[in-house]
């Protein structure tokens, strides 16, 4: 291991300690480093980073200058112990974010998808994904966030559902509507009917017994649209991160529903 590599390394133990998930990070800083190896070069210079970051060469701006960031970041951490190192520019890639505007989904659409999801091969992933679908549309959990739960998530007497160790460490409790619990518990059952001995503690099952896997579900995803015809509607394509959206301009516009606000909630 070279001397950059064990420093991609520690760095990012340390970040991961301060409670980073760094899911691509952990993935391109350690390819960079190799990167640089392979380079001949054993520091990081601006020429190099960029030379880098615009790969693959098809790929999306955007896409650029998210590994271009990442490197940067580091860049800047591995700069006090290197003095050589070269902190890349914020505008060697001309970009600028535009924050995709959410498909909002409409209950029947909901349900049309859930129905879908329910004649998946395979009845086990059927189940899952039919419910998976349901949770997120009436509790606008993330998507990470419903397929790491465990079975002890669950308190069925008090109604609550914990989110453990989410978007920055943070843990909290989710309430469920008693027709949310009795959908669940239907889940459970089939569950352990169909997989009686799963090898795993997860509340959501694979067909194989294992947790239910997140690029399975966004492979699934898009077929589901297809049949449903969502895919054709006006507009940007609906995302299943969408479900979420959804849910929170739904619960506000029923806020203001019950505070007889909806024309001034339409209006802004």
């Amino acid at each position: 291991m070279t001397r950059l590599a064990a420093a991609v390394q520690q760095y990012l133990a340390l970040r991961k300690s301060l409670g980073y998930k760094l899911y691509l990070t952990s993935l391109w800083l350690p390819d960079f480093a190799s990167f640089l190896d392979a380079q001949g070069s054993s520091v990081i210079t601006t020429e190099l980073a960029l030379k880098w970051a615009r790969q693959p060469a098809e790929a999306s701006p955007a896409h650029w200058e998210h590994r271009l960031s990442v490197v940067r970041q580091f860049a800047r951490h591995h700069r006090a112990f290197d003095a050589r190192t070269e902190i890349p520019p914020a505008d060697l890639i001309p970009y600028r974010m535009q924050r995709l505007i959410p498909h909002v989904y409409t209950a029947e659409q909901v349900t049309t998808l859930m129905q879908e999801a329910a004649c998946l091969s395979f009845p086990l992933r059927a189940a899952s994904y039919e419910a998976i679908l349901g949770l997120l549309a009436v509790t606008g959990m993330r998507v990470s966030e419903a397929l790491a739960l465990d079975d002890d998530d669950l308190d069925w007497e008090r109604q609550l559902l914990t989110v453990r160790s989410s978007k920055f460490g943070k843990s909290r409790y989710v309430p469920l509507h008693s027709t949310t619990l009795a959908a669940l518990r239907d889940y459970a059952c089939r569950r352990d009917r169909l997989r009686p001995h799963h090898r795993c503690s997860a509340f959501f099952i694979s067909s194989r017994g294992g947790r239910v896997f997140l690029q399975n579900l966004n492979q699934v995803f898009p077929q589901l649209l297809a049949r449903t015809g969502l895919d054709r509607a006006p507009g940007r394509r609906p995302r299943i991160h969408d479900l979420r959206h959804s849910f929170v301009l739904n619960t506000v516009r029923d806020w203001c529903c019950r505070a007889g606000l909806l024309m001034e909630f339409e209006a802004a």
